[in-house]
């Protein structure tokens, strides 16, 4: 019988012949990682439990990002934390602001993440690196302290549901949109505890970028992981990047899934996730007419350079509305200095946008962009439960970079195609 590639990983790192979907393992890990929020937890545990010394100093990933830079009081210290543990435990990766970025898209891009890895961090957005080919999840803080210890962890192996998209994309349409059409029909528990493997033509073209966003977003099904096949597009995008040797894991065509999915996507229009759960979808055609506030452009699910491009293409010449707010903040440094070369900024600041430092800020309703009662806002982040970026009265509804520049300028959501 054949096995999917998350079943592969997990048997691999397990030690295992093979792997069956709801087995429990103990498997070694590649990376654990912790931001500046979950790690503080796990290095109270780690010290709790009298280490001297972490299992593998190349391996423990400290990125402080959520709150940095430091907001508060409370939130420096968060940080002073990370970074005297960082030192004491000389850890290769812990990057300190200036050098730092949203650790979801910094890891991938400094080549710590690679195809074929078991990576767990306390942060539930882990699993975007199953766009690399990686499996990849969500772990809490006390469960990050046991594997900065041991180097490993436990999981429950997950069923695999495959996710087939075929057709052609049409105009303004990407990742980010298929994946909310995905979540919009499954709902937000459709994939609990599951792989959500991504396949078909059109994953097949999809640039790194989009597979990214898709991957991040699993989490959002209830996915234990999101995961797509390596190929070429990810071998173009690792190989000059990777810091150690990786291997490429593939589904065989026989592989068990517990349900098959296809869409066909050339029906999808761009998506619009309406306030409170990111399974609350529409087209953009069926919006309506609703006002906003704010507009941010940036997270680990759309702070990347191409996410950037097309927010600029958008808006170049044109003036955010009146009363309107757009704020940008770019993934990592790598970003922010490639879009002044390219100059997005220009672009940006023509356009009356305010630009950050990358961080994780508002997407959390951390700073940077927290909305006030009544307030709305368009956000490429990956979700908008109530109180999310703000108030507990404000709103927030999740599009695509292309939607979110668009409707800075008409100051309501609204597409490009209306420029």
């Amino acid at each position: 019988m054949g096995k999917t590639i998350t079943e592969k990983i997990l048997a691999d790192h397990a030690g295992e012949r093979e792997v069956e979907p709801g087995q429990i393992i103990e498997a070694r890990v590649d990376i654990a990682l912790g931001n500046d929020i979950t790690a503080p937890i796990a290095i109270n545990e780690f010290k709790k439990a009298g280490c001297a010394k972490v299992f593998d100093r190349e391996k423990v990933v400290l990125v402080p990002d959520h709150f940095v830079p430091n907001k508060d009081i409370p939130s420096a210290n968060q940080a002073k934390l990370l970074r005297e543990f960082a030192r004491e435990q000389r850890l290769t990766h812990y990057y300190e602001l200036g050098d730092m970025g949203i650790e979801h898209v910094l890891l991938p891009e400094k080549g710590i993440v690679l195809p074929g890895d078991l990576v767990i961090g306390a942060d539930s957005h882990t699993c975007t690196y199953g766009a690399l080919g990686a499996f990849s999840t969500g772990i809490g803080s006390t469960d990050l302290a046991a594997a900065m210890i041991s180097g490993e962890t436990w999981l429950k192996v997950p069923e695999t549901i495959k996710f087939v998209y075929t057709g052609k994309l049409n105009k303004w349409v990407e990742g980010k949109d298929l994946i909310l059409f995905t979540i919009g029909d499954i709902g937000v528990d459709g994939a609990l505890y599951k792989t959500m493997e991504f396949t078909g033509d059109v994953i097949d073209k999809l640039p790194m970028s989009g597979r990214f966003t898709m991957a991040n977003m699993a989490i959002e099904a209830g996915g234990k992981s999101g995961i797509i096949v390596p190929d070429r597009i990810t071998e173009e995008y690792v190989k000059d990047r990777a810091e150690r040797d990786y291997r490429l894991y593939f589904s065989d065509k026989d592989a068990t899934y517990c349900d098959i999915i296809e869409y066909d996507v050339s029906e999808i229009e761009p998506q619009i996730a309406f306030p409170h759960l990111p399974e609350n979808v529409r087209g953009i055609s069926e919006t309506g007419n609703i006002p906003i506030d704010q507009v941010v452009i940036g997270s680990c699910t759309n702070g990347r350079l191409e996410d950037l491009r097309r927010a600029a293409n958008v808006l170049k010449g044109k003036k955010v509305a009146p009363y309107t707010r757009l704020i940008i903040i770019p993934g990592t440094q790598w970003i922010y200095r490639q879009s002044m070369k390219e100059g997005l900024f220009d672009i940006f600041l023509d356009a009356r946008a305010a630009i950050s430092t990358p961080t994780c800020g508002p997407c959390l309703g951390g700073h940077m962009g927290v909305l006030a009662k009544g307030e709305k806002a368009v956000a490429t982040t990956n979700r908008n439960f109530v109180g999310r970026m703000g108030d507990p009265e404000s709103e927030v509804y999740l599009a695509n970079p292309s939607i979110a520049a668009a409707s800075a300028v008409l100051g309501r959501i609204g597409s490009p195609e209306e420029l």
